[in-house]
């Protein structure tokens, strides 16, 4: 088939021409016995548990074409969905893809989008295993991912009093770009590309499930609302230190300019997609992992997330409606 016109829309491509360039973008490891191109893809799974995550991107809600290049939406998409199989100690080797578009949109971007997919997916050696297409008045892209845990599962569900909390991965970086675009600037640069391209510790989660992580999840929506599923589910407290959060100097220069607390750019920001976990004690927790705070018995409130021994105020982080 010959090669699209660089001016092609989706309508000009045909869904199934669309899905013979897409196709050729994703290579398939060792674990794919069918790929793409049949009703369903079979794949092997040699020993431990199989995971599977799901989530959703929304034009205009979680990310906007202004903003970022396909590639780099390509990139989230996959960032996100990829953080969740790490977030349970495990490691993501193969992808689905459904993608709802406008007929006007320009193959180009759909193709782009597909390269920084895949990008993403071969950080960790992931295959993109299938997917579908379909009209729709915006982009709407779902993804399924599925991987393989070695050891138990880390769930968000096995904190205790008595235990610590850490973090690995930068914190607050996508939120201040976040902030930064919503404004209409493009700077600190820095900033704006933590937003567009995260960067998840990809081998931390199972590094800390090697050294006994107790509870452990992917920070997408915010640190303290996603600390708090770790408190609801173990029936704890989670209380933070303020002072043992780095914030960098883009963050500071942000915060000074838009009248913003980097403080609540830290704790309330999300989608850098680092992991936050618990482990018994300070001694446990890995190389590369920052000691953040400890784990407390429910008081009269229940259980929940406080900040230096206090009921947090600020932003908590992101909520879906």
């Amino acid at each position: 088939m010959a090669p699209l016109p660089p001016d092609a829309t989706l309508a000009d491509a045909g869904e199934f021409g669309l899905i013979s360039e897409l196709v050729a973008l994703f290579p398939q490891g060792e674990q794919v016995l069918v790929g793409p191109g049949d009703d369903a893809a079979v794949l092997r799974v040699r020993t431990g548990h199989v995971v599977v995550s799901t989530d959703l991107l929304v034009e205009g809600r979680h990310f906007r074409r202004e903003w970022a290049s396909a590639e780099d939406v390509g990139h989230r998409a996959a960032a996100q969905n990829l953080s969740d199989i790490n977030a349970m100690g495990g490691r993501a080797h193969s992808v689905t893809i459904g993608l709802a578009a406008p007929p006007e949109l320009p193959a180009s971007w759909a193709l782009d989008f597909a390269r920084g997919f895949a990008a993403e997916c071969d950080l960790v050696g992931a295959s993109v295993v299938g997917g579908d297409l379909t009209g729709a008045p915006q982009v709407v892209i779902s993804v399924t991912v599925i991987g393989a845990c070695t050891e138990p599962p880390v769930l968000r569900s096995g904190a205790a009093a008595g235990q610590v909390v850490a973090l690995c991965g930068r914190q607050g970086w996508s939120a201040g770009g976040l902030a930064v675009l919503g404004r209409g600037f493009r700077s600190p640069r820095s900033l704006v590309e933590a937003y567009r391209r995260p960067e998840p510790p990809y081998d931390a989660g199972l590094v800390a499930a090697q050294a006994g992580a107790t509870a452990m999840i992917d920070v997408s929506d915010g640190l303290v609302a996603d600390a708090g599923h770790v408190a609801t589910d173990s029936g704890v407290v989670l209380d933070l230190w303020s002072a043992s959060f780095e914030v960098p100097e883009p963050l500071e220069a942000v915060a000074a300019a838009t009248g913003l607390d980097p403080m609540h750019l830290v704790l309330g920001g999300g989608e850098d997609h680092c992991l936050l976990a618990t482990f018994p004690d300070a001694g446990a927790v890995p190389d590369g992992w920052v000691l953040v705070g400890e784990v407390l018995a429910p008081g009269d409130d229940g259980p929940g997330v406080t900040v230096d021994g206090t009921a947090y105020e600020g932003p908590a982080g992101w909520t879906h409606f």
